[in-house]
């Protein structure tokens, strides 16, 4: 068989994670097979052997990991990748000593599989390069100039065809929503209505009929039924931010309407069908709040089978001055340009507030400048203070030689463990991943 036609079996009862890591899988070069349970995965390995197969672990019926033991049976020397819960993350490392090849847990990084299957058969010899991949449209407006925006937008382009869940996390004024517009654009929801509503801003007493509605008379000064936002987003994107504030007594109706795709509005005792695709975003650590009881566990996995990261502005250097220039051009209402010196102000600052912070910096500077030029002195103080400072090397997101041999020599410290070398430089593994990845392009 020739290499572009090696297949990668999938084996997941929910056909939504299915077609997200078989769509991943193409995009690699891979032939797909797909089994919704282990006996059409061991039925599928004795009539086609499959070159590697991705086995989720909890599956109805059967398990992945008895599936696993049955593999063995038929094929000892077949490449088999364990996707598993953190919950069976100990079970996980038993089956890779009794016959796993390696186990990812959820959600799944998507970096982190593609290295996986690369370990497990090799790259395949038909994977499409950067210039061949097809990126949908950007909507007006969207910026994507630095490599870190880059991968954050080829993770939207997998992900957004799917059905499942998806949990954009980052810190606060990164832009989450803008992603999330963005999925929901590639999405295949994209004619339907995206409603984006804030967990923070909705009065706690209220929350339960904003989400899924109610009837009249249900509690006072309900006069008329409201449909929620649920019914709202039916057929499009229902996009909840600031997912960790939501109160911990909603969040079992909230993981049943995911999970039975129904919703009971309050004062009624009849289920409504509801068709949305679901997004959530904090800036919070979710499994932090699972942790301290204030998140349930059930619902933390149900919402992040797959999580974008989107960082920080200070760590997408080349974004700063395109943004500035789109959001000059926003609130000027004539053509204004930026002065060597306030952009040597942007590029210095550190960005604590991120993208919203330049926006309302850019406004300000916008309603001072008399002219069609932004000088430093336009820009809030603490900003403008940078017109004297140097631009850091290279402007373009590149990390100091300390900060990359901090990176490296933890990384050794961690035997190259990804999760335990984040937690000892206290940043996210997704943020080292991009970090990891800024080192090997300057290596380059």
């Amino acid at each position: 068989m020739a290499e572009q036609e090696r297949t990668i079996l999938v084996v997941d009862d929910e056909a939504s994670q299915r077609d997200l890591l078989g769509g991943f899988v193409e995009s690699l070069g891979f032939r797909v097979a797909e089994a919704s349970s282990a006996n059409q995965a061991l039925e599928a390995i004795c009539r086609n052997p499959p070159d590697m197969v991705l086995l989720d672990v909890r599956m109805p019926g059967m398990s992945g990991l008895d599936a696993l033991v049955e593999i063995r049976k038929i094929a000892p020397d077949l490449p088999v990748l364990l996707i598993t819960a953190h919950a069976d993350l100990r079970q996980a490392v038993s089956a890779v000593k009794s016959g796993a090849d390696d186990y990812l847990a959820k959600p799944v990084d998507l970096d982190e599989l593609e290295a996986a299957i690369a370990d497990a058969i090799g790259p395949a010899d038909g994977k499409l390069s950067q210039a061949e991949k097809t990126t949908p449209e950007f909507p007006p407006g969207f910026i994507c100039e630095s490599s870190t925006m880059d991968h954050v937008v080829e993770t939207v382009a997998v992900v957004a065809p799917s059905s499942v869940p998806v949990l954009i996390t980052g810190e606060s004024g990164v832009g989450k929503e803008v992603i999330a517009q963005l999925i929901h654009r590639w999405s295949p929801h994209h004619d339907g209505p995206l409603v984006a509503a804030n967990c923070a801003g909705l009065p706690e007493s209220l929350i339960e009929s904003e989400l899924f509605g109610h009837t009249k008379g249900a509690f006072t000064g309900a006069v008329e039924n409201r449909q929620g936002f649920f019914r709202a987003a039916h057929r499009g994107t229902l996009f909840l931010d600031e997912i960790a504030e939501l109160p911990l007594h909603l969040q079992p109706k909230l993981l049943r309407a995911l999970e039975s795709g129904q919703i009971t509005p309050v004062g009624s005792d009849t289920p409504v069908e509801v068709d949305t695709r679901f997004v959530a975003a904090t800036n919070r650590d979710l499994s932090e709040a699972v942790d301290e009881g204030r998140f349930r566990e059930d619902l933390y996995y149900r919402i992040n089978v797959i999580e974008v990261f989107v960082p920080p502005l200070r760590e997408r250097h080349d974004d700063i001055l395109p943004l500035a220039r789109q959001f000059a051009a926003e609130f000027a209402g004539a053509p204004t340009r930026l002065s060597p010196q306030a952009m040597q102000c942007l590029l210095t600052y550190t960005w604590s507030g991120n993208v919203r912070e330049l926006r309302n910096a850019i406004q300000r500077a916008c309603l001072l400048c008399r002219g069609d030029v932004i000088l430093p002195e336009h820009l809030p103080p603490k900003i403008a203070a940078g017109a004297s400072q140097p631009v850091p090397p290279g402007s373009g997101g590149r990390l100091s030689q300390v900060e990359r041999a901090t990176i490296l020599a933890t990384l050794t410290e961690c035997n190259n463990n990804r999760t335990h070398a984040a937690k000892k430089l206290g940043i996210s593994r997704r943020a080292l991943i991009y970090k990891l990845r800024a080192i090997e392009t300057e290596a380059e």
